[in-house]
């Protein structure tokens, strides 16, 4: 399975500093976007340990095991104790996390996960469908039908999270499977992208710069993601944003 991939990661306009990080690993086929959180730069030193430590587990794992789902789950939770005993050490960094979403392709299935609310989509057939569920208050409301997500947009608290990596021990992580065909597009981002753009925005945009072009290249997917990225700035930018676009070629 050949994948066309790349990513970008923006510090927005009105942040001091980017708390995002992304890991494109095109020869292990791994690829994650992470929002960290937590004062005295324990945000961006959240997402950046996330990435160090997935990555670095992912690649020891699938040496030994087949099962790209529990080699991506286990490096997930690998991270996870590692982010939050380093914070248990530091009394400044107390409290730090980070979102993580990751997507690890095998032989013939991807497999994603997911902690927080960065987001995994894909766009297949022309049509754009949200893979993974936010772990947010709000979210949780529109599980148990307490809000519509027309009301939950509105809502001042749609930000807190429910779920994050490195906050406390044993996580539970959310794992799906998909099985990718020839064309289908992998966008994984951070809620500086899909807070600023509807489904519909993002849809339109890959679109009109992939899906009717057929000559694919990194070039021309790397322009995509700078071009979502340019269009949440232009929404306001209030939030870091990253984008990974990966194109099953």
């Amino acid at each position: 399975m050949e994948i066309i991939c790349a990513g970008v990661s923006d510090i927005g306009r009105k942040r001091e500093t980017n708390q995002d990080s992304i890991y494109v690993g095109n020869s292990s086929k791994l690829y994650i976007v992470a929002d960290g959180m937590g004062g005295h730069s324990g945000g961006e030193l959240a997402s950046t340990m996330a990435i160090k430590y997935i990555a670095e587990k992912v690649k020891e794992l699938k040496a030994a095991s087949t099962d790209i789902s529990e080699v991506l789950k286990d490096s997930v939770h690998f991270a996870n104790e590692k982010i939050k005993n380093y914070a248990d050490e530091e009394p400044s960094l107390k409290g730090m996390g980070t979102t993580v979403v990751g997507i690890l392709f095998g032989k013939d299935k991807a497999s994603i996960a997911n902690v927080g609310d960065s987001r995994a989509y894909v766009i297949t057939q022309g049509q754009i469908f949200q893979l993974t569920k936010d772990h947010s208050v709000i979210q949780e409301k529109i599980n148990f039908g307490i809000y519509t997500r027309d009301q939950a947009a509105n809502d001042p608290n749609k930000n807190y999270l429910s779920r994050t990596v490195g906050f406390e021990s044993g996580i539970e992580v959310d794992l799906y499977d998909y099985k990718p065909s020839k064309g289908d597009i992998f966008l994984l981002c951070s809620d500086g992208l899909h807070g600023k753009l509807s489904d519909e925005d993002i849809l339109f945009i890959i679109n009109d710069m992939i899906k009717k072009n057929d000559d694919l290249s990194h070039q021309l997917i790397h322009d995509c993601a700078q071009t979502l990225v340019r269009q949440a700035n232009e929404h306001g930018g209030q939030d870091n944003i990253s984008v990974i676009l990966a194109v099953v070629n």
